[in-house]
């Protein structure tokens, strides 16, 4: 799995650094049926205005409402409550917050590379330790490009003059890890907090 070539980590944040309870604030928090839940955040999510236009820094959170009030009317209350309470999705991951700070006193660089909306981002990261260690790194509305778009992986590796061969990444989605491998960038896909646990306490003890 690990090359001995690999001096930089770069991790994405949402599902390997931090956890999402999207689906608990839906049901549990606002009170929705699971089959109510899933439909609202298959509309959030699965929609254009989610990923080019919040995550790609196209779009404010204000304009989103807006522009999901417009295609959901029957949904735009919820969406709203949703969105103004963004803070709520977020489940902390201290045990390997840690573990990245162990593998910077190790000598590895770590950087992020990570779609996200600038608010949820500052939300989401407010009080999150790995901050403090970061070499550098790249969010998506920073540069209105997002993953899997080969660009954003560019971006970083010029940033930071990287090798891609030099570089192992961390992502939660099939699509992303393929992107960095096609651009030479060893790749893991992050199926489970107690996956990535696992790998960088190998990593830790090696």
């Amino acid at each position: 799995m690990m090359t001995n070539m690999v001096r930089n980590l770069i991790f994405d944040v949402g599902n390997v650094l931090i956890g999402y309870r999207w689906f608990e604030m839906l049901t549990e928090d606002f009170g929705l049926s699971s089959e109510e839940a899933n439909r609202i955040g298959n509309e959030m999510f699965e929609n254009d205005l989610w990923g080019l236009g919040l995550d790609g820094g196209r779009i404010t959170l204000d304009e989103a409402i807006l522009e999901y009030g417009k295609l959901y009317p029957q949904d735009i209350r919820v969406m709203e409550w949703f969105l103004r309470n963004g803070e709520r999705m977020a489940v902390k991951r201290p045990e390997i917050w840690e573990k990245v700070i162990g593998l910077k006193k190790k000598g590895y660089n770590i950087y992020i590379l990570s779609n996200y909306s600038k608010e949820l981002f500052e939300m989401h990261t407010k009080d999150a330790s790995f901050l403090k260690v970061l070499d550098g790194g790249i969010v998506s509305y920073q540069v209105k490009e997002i993953k899997p778009g080969r660009r954003i992986y560019e971006l970083l590796l010029e940033k930071y003059d990287l090798k891609a061969e030099e570089c192992l990444f961390f992502d939660d989605r099939a699509d992303n890890v393929e992107a960095a491998r096609n651009m030479g960038i060893e790749a893991i896909q992050v199926t489970s907090r107690e996956m990535l646990n696992e790998i960088l306490d190998k990593m830790l003890s090696e």
